[in-house]
């Protein structure tokens, strides 16, 4: 299972899979294991991943069932692997970080939270403290991606919409969607206005589905507010 693809300094990308972070060559399609993550842990895979201003990659795993908290944030750096200190979450979402990669932002789906600790220049993270909180009504929170302003776009999983939320917590603006399950948030496009959101069908009943046929397509809206250009992996 692929949680994330990012693209490498050295070239190709670096996919989070089950078993671990791995390069991808999209010339010849091969996999080669960069290392392992959390090999005493089979039944957990990589979600979401991104890259702060040096090069870090930070990334989550989770329980594959969705029901065990075993899942945590890790940072890679230098070819290291190093475990943030943030653990106990069944469903990881995110990471994501402010613009200059001081903050970053955690997400647990389940508890329908969102965190943030503080980033030290040497990538250690400090204490975490609560940023939102998405009420039941509104779904749960789900892949995460910050703007140039700081601001922190959620995408909300039986919510229909997402949410953009200013450094303070505060609650800015809300996209809706023909479709409940949105599941992950990027920018993109020549000026990086263009937000591209992915959305699931899982689950959904026939019933469902015929309230919402375009559940599991592709969605894309204009943001007044341009994004951040993905950094390199470097390693």
């Amino acid at each position: 299972q692929v949680g994330f693809v990012l693209p490498a300094e050295r070239g190709g990308f670096v996919a989070g899979l089950q078993s671990g972070l791995h390069h991808f060559d999209e010339r010849s399609g091969r996999f080669e294991l960069i290392v392992a993550v959390e090999p005493d842990k089979p039944g957990n895979r990589l979600n979401d991943g991104v890259v702060d201003p040096s090069g870090r990659l930070w990334f989550g795993t989770m329980d594959d069932g969705e029901s065990g908290r075993t899942g945590a944030f890790y940072c890679f750096a230098g070819g290291t692997l190093r475990p943030t200190g943030i653990e106990g979450i069944a469903i990881t979402n995110g990471p994501a970080l402010s613009p200059d990669g001081r903050r970053l932002y955690v997400v647990d789906t389940r508890e329908r939270t969102i965190d943030c600790a503080e980033v030290a220049e040497d990538g250690s993270v400090g204490p975490r403290r609560l940023f939102a909180t998405i009420e039941p009504e509104a779904g749960n929170p789900d892949g995460p991606t910050i703007d140039s302003e700081g601001h922190l776009w959620v995408a909300l999983y039986g919510g229909w919409a997402a949410r953009r939320y200013s450094p303070d917590g505060e609650l800015a603006e809300t996209v809706r969607f023909p479709v409940a399950n949105i599941t992950k948030l990027a920018f993109g496009g020549g000026d990086l206005r263009t937000v591209v959101a992915t959305t699931a069908a899982q689950k959904l009943t026939a019933a469902d589905m015929a309230k919402q046929p375009l559940a599991g397509a592709l969605f894309e809206f204009q943001s007044d507010v341009a994004g951040i250009a993905c950094p390199l992996v470097r390693y």
